[in-house]
């Protein structure tokens, strides 16, 4: 996974797949799911990041023991 933030346009895309997408699902104003012709998620797309999540939590993460100690596995 991999996050980009455009200080300019204040929009943010969260890279879950290296995948071309195929369709894009607006799913609110601003808020955009690009998928592929099967229908599974590869990316995210937020424009006017800034108002509709804090930049820092884009940046900061925390994964839970349980699911850490099963990747370790």
């Amino acid at each position: 996974m991999k996050i980009y933030y455009d200080k300019e346009t204040d929009s943010a895309y969260i890279e879950l797949s290296t995948a071309k997408p195929d369709g894009v699902v607006e799913i609110s104003e601003g808020v955009n799911l690009d998928t592929t012709k099967e229908g599974k998620l590869i990316g995210i797309e937020l424009l006017n990041a800034s108002d509709k999540i804090s930049l820092q939590s884009l940046f900061n993460f925390q994964l839970d023991d349980q699911l850490i100690s099963l990747q370790k596995a």
